[in-house]
């Protein structure tokens, strides 16, 4: 059993040293450990998988993106949705089958994609992105190097017709104070210089910046370990033990781990822990996937996403990562071939270096996102328990909010009002 009862923390004026637990070490748990130590928090990180994961932490685009302040639940989602349910090759796939959960979360999500849940969510992504943004300059200035790059991002368009809308969300983008250039083909040209785009135009958003991934959760394992956090690898929590309304341990079938205050921050896994809890978290696993080439023929400067393929093109030191997509399947883990293999096809459209055999040697890597219905994440205090965070459903955006997480959830966890008003984004939205 893990226990930190009685241990105190230098600097705490004599006072019992909080114990957070943390179940989950995707970089969202990791971001909370790491703001938790630094309130002084004792912290143990619970983990279902060893040491040497590979989650949808690790081989994911890497970019910050104050840009994305537009929900997946958004007006004409629901019938896009529709349209590319039929292709299995589509940007996003959503696998029928027969489940009510499912069905209840397509429900939700239909019910969220709306011109006023935009309205309101827009606000409240852009002021996370930022805040996220600039922790990740600050953790950076404070002398780690996991690759931060600030370079914007290109929203690269084929046609005319998708830079069209593109432009619409430039003009809102501005509205709420963000940069967002919008470009032709040769202007696009010029901030990629050697590198050949068969583009009609783009959009640059010059606010986001990009990190690597992997490196990054390198980062944050080894200071929470620097720091005195504890690690409880391979234990896969399958309940809870509560006492008088009071979360006081988490279970596995290795071991029980005792604490002060929990957060729940297990990615697509949230969902069924909450139930065991009688909280509802609705979340559907979003199968995304990337290939990353170490030498690559060209190497553009600037992190871009392929507007009508919804690729993603992100470099990373000398190497290349493309990825994409959303598959809906459920938690499996299996790699499908089509939905490579669109990635593959698509990206030399777009970059002319480049040809499909280019990937020929490049092994695909898999990750499964946490998606909330209305494409919020779930961030704050459960009503249900007083001593339980969630922070969980960030879908792609994880890597971009993780570091304003977890300042959210140590601030609430010291009894601290948060800097962000998190009613939005409450646990208990669906309860």
């Amino acid at each position: 059993m893990f226990s930190t009862s009685g241990i105190r923390s230098a600097g705490a004026c004599g006072d019992v040293t909080k114990h957070v637990v943390v179940i989950g070490a995707g970089v969202v748990g990791l971001c909370v450990g790491l703001y938790c130590i630094e309130h002084g928090f004792d912290v143990t990180i619970v983990e279902r998988n060893g040491e040497q994961r590979d989650g949808c932490s690790f081989g994911n685009a890497g970019m910050i993106v104050p840009s994305h302040f537009i929900p997946l639940a958004a007006p004409g989602a629901v019938a896009q949705a529709l349209k590319w349910m039929m292709n299995p090759r589509s940007p996003f796939y959503m696998k029928p089958r027969a489940s009510w959960d499912w069905i209840d979360w397509g429900m939700k999500f239909w019910k969220a994609s709306n011109a006023e849940h935009v309205r309101r969510a827009a606000t409240l992504l852009r002021d996370l992105h930022i805040a996220s943004r600039g922790s990740y300059e600050q953790l950076a200035h404070d002398g780690d190097d996991f690759g931060l790059v600030d370079a914007g991002t290109l929203m690269l368009c084929k046609t005319s017709h998708a830079l069209a809308d593109e432009t619409r969300t430039a003009q809102y983008a501005r509205a709420l104070g963000l940069r967002a250039d919008v470009l032709d083909a040769e202007e696009t040209a010029a901030l990629e210089p050697g590198v050949r785009l068969e583009i009609a135009g783009s959009v640059y958003f010059p606010g986001d910046c990009k990190i690597v991934p992997e490196q990054f959760v390198g980062t944050l394992q080894r200071r929470l370990a620097e720091r005195g956090a504890r690690f409880a690898w391979n234990t896969n929590v399958s309940n809870c033990r509560i006492e008088k309304g009071t979360l006081r341990a988490v279970a596995s079938k290795q071991r029980d781990v005792e604490g002060d205050e929990f957060v729940l921050a297990a990615g697509s896994w949230s969902s069924a822990l909450a139930h065991t809890l009688g909280i509802r978290i609705p979340l559907q696993a979003g199968k995304g996937y990337s290939m990353t080439m170490p030498n690559p023929r060209v190497l553009p400067k600037r992190a871009a996403i392929l507007s009508e393929a919804r690729v993603a093109v992100s470099p990373m030191g000398g190497a290349l990562r493309v990825g994409g997509t959303m598959e809906m399947a459920g938690l499996d883990n299996g790699v499908n071939p089509k939905r490579v293999r669109t990635i593959i096809q698509e990206f030399p459209r777009y970059y002319r270096d480049f040809t499909a055999s280019d990937f020929d040697a490049v092994q695909p890597w898999r990750g499964l996102r946490p998606c909330s219905p209305d494409g919020l994440p779930f961030i704050g205090r459960t009503r249900r328990y007083s001593n339980l965070f969630i922070a969980t459903g960030h879908a792609m955006m994880g890597m971009s909010l993780a570091p304003i997480t977890g300042k959210l959830a140590a601030q609430v966890i010291a009894g601290d009002k948060p800097t962000i008003d998190l009613s939005l984004v409450s646990p208990d939205r669906y309860n």
